[in-house]
């Protein structure tokens, strides 16, 4: 089996200058901004992202943050649902913990100056599938995460203590006597600095840019998650891609998330002869999890023999339709569809990684020196698959979490800041030149047909030659620019993506298998998960009992 190389690109300790912080941060998103504000004000604490601060699967979040907040509403309730869509696989202490946290978190984000929809001064509560009770907050209609990444990084932006690199790519992990102990940079210049840190938080996002169709932005590579696996830490839960049952589709255009508050609010779907489907699928119909609504879609678009199924939303006041989804509105608006009395198309696309890196409670990994917190980690709060708004939550609780946790465990090591000597040597690698946009792809098409929605076997097997044709030339390479980094980290990631699939011989939550449609808790209620070791081969991986 062909080995992910340690590390991506050549360096030296006397060729590339050095920058020395308590605590690194790599990712500007909810999560990692959320944990830059739980340093003490002594401690010095940089925070790096690949592109600008505002883009992030954070600020394209449309629906809002769950928690219970309404006189009906209770822990249990919320807890309930969280583990009835996780499809048995959560941890149920994670999940009791971060849902008795969110009024608290909800409220930090208003202290922060983040100005959620109210009427009467009271906070609006939306409901998504899923959920048995109005509890989501939202903002601007249906741009809750831009207004809460504007409140955050402006409020971050003010404390002298933090540091914001920008267009800053992450390489590698540093790694040292099983420690991390910082990272690889390359300045917007193409310069490669040794970033050295006493503690390392990592909160990169996801991974949707792998799939043909996602509702992420092109930034999402799966970066955080391959650089983790590079550098040893135990990943998990990676079958568990979530697709959203419903983005906009327009033949040639980008594709744009419909928020699942549309159908929380009465939108319905119907198929391409106005024939409403859901109920035949679930008895809760368009509320039903996400899960079950792409799989039902996927079927109706497959039995009618259509691209795509429609939401219909006619029916509701015009009047509160555009006042709720302003947004959704005005990205319709431009391909002549009015929301108001049009049916909007839509299908699936990829949306959310629940799996990633394995962190204990306080955002802890397996591997000494590295925390992780939101949509790069796996917590054990979704299991199999994610109830909706429990994502931003997520990033507040273990964001909060993981820069405490760090922050104490820097201070603990008092002033032993120092260069080590790790270097990587330049490889004598192929000279052909490659048209990484086409392998990009032709990486994205095959994840959406083989490692999509449905999956079976033959599919998955398929996909698996096809990745490590790929990655037997292109992992080999030392390139020079983020083009090739990124597709490296796609085919690291998509690899162990397709073999834990392969593996979970079942159907679970989003994972499903056609060749084993149903759940086999006998065999089944347990993680999968996968750490690079040079010694045991490249997919040194088992399961393990669920929490």
């Amino acid at each position: 089996m062909f080995l992910t190389p340690r590390y991506l690109v050549p360096f030296h300790t006397k060729h590339q200058p050095h920058y020395f912080t308590d605590i690194l941060i790599i990712g500007g998103g909810l999560a990692g901004l959320r944990a830059a504000n739980s340093a003490e004000p002594d401690q010095s604490i940089l925070v790096v992202t690949k592109d600008q601060l505002e883009l992030s699967n954070s600020n394209y979040a449309q629906g809002g943050i769950a928690g219970v907040l309404g006189p009906q509403d209770e822990f249990e309730s919320h807890t309930h649902d969280t583990l009835t869509a996780g499809g048995d696989l959560c941890d149920p202490q994670v999940v009791e913990m971060v849902i008795r946290e969110a009024p608290r978190r909800i409220e930090e984000l208003v202290q922060w100056g983040t100005q959620f929809d109210r009427e009467n001064g009271e906070l609006v509560l939306g409901r998504e599938g899923g959920h048995s009770h109005h509890r989501v907050v939202h903002a601007l209609g249906d741009a809750t995460g831009k207004e809460v990444m504007r409140a955050v990084i402006q409020w971050t932006r003010q404390l002298s203590n933090v540091r914001i690199w920008e267009r800053t790519f992450t390489l590698d992990l540093l790694t040292h006597d099983q420690r991390c102990c910082g990272a690889l940079v390359v300045s917007p210049t193409g310069d490669i600095t040794y970033v050295w840190a006493k503690q390392v938080i990592l909160c990169t996002g996801g991974s949707g840019g792998l799939y043909r169709d996602s509702t992420n932005p092109k930034v999402a590579t799966g970066d955080g998650h391959a650089l983790a696996y590079r550098a040893g830490a135990e990943v998990r839960d990676l079958e568990f891609m979530q697709f959203h049952p419903t983005v906009l589709y327009i033949a040639g255009s980008s594709r744009s998330l419909i928020t699942e508050a549309i159908r929380g609010e009465g939108g319905m779907l119907v198929d391409c002869d106005g024939v409403r489907f859901m109920q035949s699928y679930d008895t809760r119909a368009e509320l039903a999890p996400r899960d079950i609504v792409s799989q039902a879609i996927v079927s109706q678009m497959e039995k009618t023999q259509h691209s795509c199924v429609y939401l219909d939303l006619s029916h509701l006041d015009a009047q509160f339709v555009l006042r709720r989804f302003p947004g959704i509105a005005a990205a319709c608006q431009k391909f002549g569809i009015d929301i108001t009395c049009d049916r909007i198309p839509v299908r699936p696309g990829a949306h959310y990684m629940i799996g990633g890196v394995t962190v204990d409670q306080n955002g802890h990994s397996s591997l000494d020196g590295l925390w992780a917190a939101g949509e790069v980690c796996s917590t054990g709060l979704h299991g199999a698959n994610r109830l909706a708004s429990n994502s931003l939550l997520e990033g507040l609780v273990y964001g909060a979490h993981a820069g405490s946790g760090a922050a104490t465990a820097a201070k603990t090591m008092k002033d032993n800041y120092r260069a080590l000597p790790i270097e990587n040597s330049p490889v004598e690698g192929p000279h052909e030149p490659l048209d990484l946009g086409d392998i990009r792809n032709s990486l994205q098409s095959l994840m959406w047909r083989n490692v999509g929605v449905r999956r079976t076997g033959e599919s998955l097997q398929k996909a698996a030659s096809a990745i490590d044709g790929w990655r037997k030339y292109v992992l080999v390479r030392q390139f020079l620019n983020a083009d090739g980094w990124e597709l490296q980290n796609m085919l690291t990631l998509s690899r162990l993506m397709v073999a834990a699939a392969l593996e979970r011989k079942e159907s679970r939550g989003v994972h499903l298998r056609m060749d084993f449609p149903e759940p086999d808790d006998g065999n089944w209620s347990s993680r999968l998960w996968f750490r690079r070791d040079e010694t045991a081969g490249e997919f040194n991986g088992m399961k393990s009992a669920a929490e």
